[in-house]
């Protein structure tokens, strides 16, 4: 009989890229793009591409959920974009949401990458 996978929280997750050196987390700018914040890049939605998506539900508080999207950039630099999801975004910027639309994805096993 298969167990079943095991669960990460999204502390162990973080943990994980930052101990691979992946920890570069990229945020929306005052401008309408994302820039990587331990790359120190400018990107458009076509400079990136989501290969992951982590959703994480808080026990008894909605306030909790949050999501974790794993991207590549066209040099295969790795990085994040961490949110909460629902009312509870912590996107400020209107043009986030439209700006993650456009992004293309590409559901990769992570397992490699974080192992």
């Amino acid at each position: 009989m298969e167990r079943p996978v095991e669960m990460n929280t999204l502390s162990q997750i973080l943990e994980k890229l930052r101990l691979k050196g992946l920890d570069n987390e990229i945020k929306m700018t005052d401008h309408g793009k994302m820039q990587g914040v331990g790359i120190n890049k400018i990107y458009n939605p076509e400079d990136l591409r989501i290969i992951k998506t982590y959703r994480f539900e808080g026990d008894s508080d909605p306030g909790d959920n949050s999501v974790l999207y794993i991207l590549e950039d066209i040099s295969h630099n790795i990085g994040y974009i961490l949110d909460a999801y629902g009312m509870y975004s912590s996107q400020e910027n209107a043009g986030f949401d439209d700006f993650l639309k456009k992004i293309p994805t590409a559901d990769r096993d992570m397992q490699e990458l974080l192992s």
